[in-house]
């Protein structure tokens, strides 16, 4: 991975969910595409295929510049200002 000025340094852990998939798209009654788990505050949205895009969203709200896949199986990370991955 990439270092990246933006990610929470280590050995901080990552923040526990705080939900098990996007409250935004719930809410609106939308089925999210791709969960996105915000690796300052614990934050889940939807990826940028989601109608909605609420990861991004919740960037743009709070400055949270970095994020991780929430899919079983991924780990990697992306940046919101250096727009790659870290």
């Amino acid at each position: 991975m990439i270092e990246c000025p933006h990610l929470p340094v280590p050995p901080r852990p990552e923040p526990d969910p705080l939900t098990a998939t996007c409250p935004e798209c719930e809410a609106a009654g939308s089925h999210p595409v791709q969960l996105r788990l915000c690796l300052e505050c614990g934050h889940v949205g939807c990826c940028d295929s989601s109608p909605y895009r609420h990861a991004t969203a919740h960037f743009h709200a709070t400055g949270h510049a970095v994020m991780r896949s929430f899919e079983p199986g991924q780990s990697w990370r992306w940046c919101y200002v250096e727009q790659r991955l870290v």
